[in-house]
């Protein structure tokens, strides 16, 4: 099993241990998250990730593609990518941004794939997950550090019930 919870303190393990093994997690969290995810398509993805990004980032540079993609394994804790194509076009270089969001989160709470999106756009402007990294996240999205964690003790919950 992936041990989604590996960076938390040991108290914060020991309690979403519990919660695990008791069988509430899922209940806990379907409590705490009940707005479904309305973003089911490419299109529907791309269109909100366009407005956060004008919302938050608009000096950013221009992303080029947003789509859910079948082939990030989340199990090797890829939730989404973010990455930068540069091509040689002539005499100049052409720079586009992708962000790719693991298509298994179609299915996930609504503030769960807005915590992976802000968390992909963040790279846009900054590439290391260092201080200023999670400062733009939580710009973004205040709750950013609970919802990284409970998306995390979510995925740990979905592993458990289909093994």
């Amino acid at each position: 099993m992936a041990n989604y919870l590996a960076g938390y303190s040991e108290s914060l393990q020991v309690q979403a241990t519990a919660l695990l093994q008791a069988g509430k997690a899922g209940e806990v969290l379907a409590q705490r998250y009940p707005a479904p995810n309305t973003m089911r398509t490419d299109s529907a993805l791309r269109e909100y990730v366009g407005e956060l990004k004008s919302r938050y980032m608009r000096n950013a540079p221009a992303i080029s593609k947003v789509a859910y993609d079948t082939k990030l394994q989340v199990m090797k804790h890829a939730l989404g990518t973010h990455t930068t194509v540069r091509r040689v076009q002539g005499s100049q270089i052409k720079t586009k941004h992708e962000i790719r969001v693991a298509s298994v989160f179609k299915d996930v709470p609504q503030d769960f794939l807005t915590m992976i999106v802000v968390h992909e756009l963040a790279h846009l402007k900054i590439a290391e997950h260092d201080k200023a990294f999670y400062q733009l996240c939580t710009h973004m999205e205040p709750r950013y550090h609970q919802l990284e964690f409970d998306l995390r003790l979510y995925l740990t919950h979905q592993e458990m019930i289909s093994v």
